[in-house]
């Protein structure tokens, strides 16, 4: 899917026309564009954070719209990120958002009766269903329900349509290779007098006259389901016809496939995306060549509203889907499945063909690396790393990127924001074994972290490496002293003298972070990225740096949320500075924008702590005279189902409540207010 995507966003409309697509590229065999990251984008922030679903509410059953209209409430920033806030009747996604924030509930949220047709019918019921398709594998009728009551929050009629056709294609591709079988299990399941069935029929028609000529079928679209014939920005009709012309031009081809609906034009990156998940499935792996998955290298970034969940490890997801549609069909799961899936840490196992889980080198002309499966401390697979002809003092780090700044990216499509997924106090470990060729020294490494703002890297010590053998690395990420970790690896040295030279591999696995954070945010050491101040996602208010410290401004309720999203138990303290406003408030176990809980100043001489789940209530309140331009100092604690707020060092107010039990922490304020927040500390209990 992201493969698609990443090839259809260059030339997407309206500057890039079919026309200009052909004339400035030709026949497209790779990529057009190099990124240094790829930025997020919609086309798999939908899928990402819409499944979520499955875990706040339908957890032991099927799926309403209403399980996926919370997600988009509670995942999405308003206004940023997650997709494309075109505007109130000109934005299907922005249109329905607003109507379940005004209250209108789903379906009726994205109903042809609430907006019209146009606004109904447009891509987007299509493109934010893919993984209703994985998790319901061999499953073509679940899925298509599935899809449709994902897509029901936002679409209706032919948008409908799109969502349930992809996800039964989805689904069968796990079962055929055959491109026309699954075309055929996808259509079975919309209404044969439908627009879409009409369109797809079209393409496979003339598709059986011209086999040989894909631009003279996209002509035959342009002619006679062109976008002058269905209004709105993107409507569905127009590039379900390019969908199934990819599909069944592309005969089973992944790259042909993609590579097709991006030279068609119309919504390249939505309809690049799609087929690729359809092929992608129907192919495996093996159909997948080098050229298109190695720039991915195995991570992709999100922009929902926590920035730990936005950074995306693809094996590891593959994972979660898996384990995700043993849940759907009622069968159990394979142990070693489920042992290898973590969700509260990183870990890599380097288990799935081809994974290298984004490990990156800092030096490509000494250091490569490949999966392996060669080598394995455990199970079949690691990552391999050859090194070549290195000499004494020469160097190349190998590493994971666990958060990443703007000056990380080309461009800022839908504004990803970032909490890291490393801290200060968390133990990194992993396997490493020798295998050396050449040179008179063995090789040695240095584990070690770099610092986001800084740049610096902190060194853990020297390590040589003992050949033909794994030897087992482990620390501690020190106090990075405000600042954050967006590097966790090792420095690979050479000690061989120059007329020898190191050659050889050395082999990676079981790669962990994990443990309790224990860390600092600096403010003169943070940045404003996307609308942001690192590390935190802003819904609403105007934030910003000042003085060292997090500086809000808002006319209306607002939060800002960072940390672990899977932290359980844990304690925040931090330098609060009320300017102006009655609610000045520190979230704790935040699941979004609808979940989690929130203490502070509550009105004139009051604390408060309150229940976020799609709507505050007040849980608790006591008296306490707070003053502005004073600092206090808080410090909330969530342990097992008590919550606990100390000002000042005195304990003021202490609850119970079990409604969550895990999630991110922050600020908020109900209303208008203008708050310094500084010194804040994060610690794990």
């Amino acid at each position: 899917m992201n493969i698609g995507i990443r090839l259809g966003a260059p030339v997407e409309p309206t500057i890039w026309t079919y026309e200009r697509i052909r004339n400035t590229y030709g026949d497209i065999t790779s990529y057009v564009k190099e990124y240094k990251n790829f930025a997020a984008d919609d086309d798999a922030n939908g899928p990402y954070y819409f499944l979520r679903a499955l875990y706040d509410d339908a957890v032991d059953r099927d799926i309403v719209p209403n399980d996926v209209a919370r997600a988009w409430l509670n995942y999405a920033r308003e206004g940023m990120g997650m997709f494309w806030w075109g505007g109130y009747g000109i934005s299907t996604e922005h249109t329905a958002y607003t109507n379940l924030k005004k209250g209108i509930p789903a379906p009726q949220s994205g109903s042809i009766e609430q907006n019209g047709s146009t606004i109904a019918e447009q891509i987007g019921g299509q493109i934010f269903i893919d993984t209703w398709g994985l998790v319901n594998p061999g499953n073509p009728q679940k899925a298509a329900d599935f899809g449709e009551g994902a897509a029901r929050v936002s679409h209706d009629g032919e948008g409908v349509h799109g969502a349930r056709f992809f996800c039964a294609a989805i689904s069968k591709a796990f079962e055929t290779s055959h491109i026309e079988e699954i075309i055929e299990a996808g259509l079975a399941q919309i209404p044969s007098d439908s627009l879409y069935h009409g369109v797809a029929r079209a393409v496979l028609a003339f598709h059986a006259d011209h086999p040989d000529d894909f631009r003279a079928c996209r002509d035959m679209l342009e002619r006679e389901w062109g976008y002058d014939r269905y209004p709105g920005v993107c409507h569905m009709i127009p590039n379900a016809g390019v969908c199934i012309l990819a599909l069944i031009y592309g005969q089973g081809d992944f790259s042909r496939t993609v590579e097709i609906a991006t030279m068609c034009g119309w919504d390249t990156d939505c309809n690049a995306g799609n087929v690729g998940t359809v092929l992608g499935v129907a192919c495996g792996l093996d159909g997948i060549p080098d050229k298109y998955r190695k720039p991915i290298n195995d991570g992709i970034v999100m922009s929902g509203i926590s920035g730990y969940l936005n950074i995306l490890d693809i094996p590891t997801y593959a994972k979660e889907l898996a384990i995700l549609g043993y849940r759907l069909a009622k069968e159990p799961c394979p142990p070693a499945l489920a042992d290898s899936f973590s969700e509260s840490e990183t870990y890599f196992d380097f288990e799935l063909p081809g994974s290298t889980h984004n490990i990156r080198v800092s030096d490509p002309f000494f250091v490569r690396v490949q999966h392996s499966t060669e080598k394995a401390y455990r199970g079949t697979g690691s990552l391999e790393v050859l090194f070549d002809r290195m000499t004494r003092g020469e160097q190349s780090k190998i590493f994971y990127k666990p958060f990443y700044t703007r000056d990380d990216f080309s461009d800022e499509r839908y504004s990803p924001t970032f909490a890291p997924r490393a801290y200060s106090g968390q133990s990194v470990s992993m396997k490493i074994y020798l295998d050396q060729w050449n040179g008179n020294e063995t090789m040695g490494i240095a584990p070690y972290v770099r610092l986001a703002k800084s740049k610096q890297d902190l060194l853990q010590g020297y390590v040589k490496l003992v050949n033909q053998e794994w030897l087992e690395v482990e620390f501690q990420i020190p106090d990075t002293e405000g600042d954050l970790v967006d590097e966790v690896g090792i420095v690979l040295e050479s000690y061989s003298l120059a007329k020898y030279k190191s050659l050889g591999r050395i082999f990676i696995d079981e790669f962990r972070i994990h443990g309790k954070a224990d860390y600092t945010i600096d403010f003169g050491k943070q940045q404003v990225n996307f609308g942001c101040v690192t590390p935190f996602a802003h819904n609403h208010g105007a934030w910003s740096i000042v003085n060292k410290s997090l500086y809000l401004m808002t006319a209306e309720p607002c939060e800002a949320y960072t940390g672990p999203y899977f932290a359980k138990d844990y304690e925040v303290e931090l330098t609060l500075n009320p300017q102006h406003g009655d609610t000045h408030l520190v979230a704790v176990r935040a699941q979004g924008a609808q979940r989690g809980y929130h203490a502070g100043f509550d009105g004139s001489g009051q604390i408060s702590l309150y229940l976020n789940n799609f709507g505050y209530s007040k849980l608790a309140s006591v008296p306490y005279a707070w003053q502005f331009n004073q600092d206090y100092a808080f410090q909330v604690s969530v342990r097992g189902e008590e919550i606990i707020l100390s000002v000042n060092g005195e304990e003021i107010l202490r609850h119970q409540d079990a409604t969550f039990g895990y999630g991110m922490f922050g600020l908020s304020t109900q209303g208008a207010a203008r708050t310094y927040a500084s010194q804040i500390r994060f610690t794990e209990l």
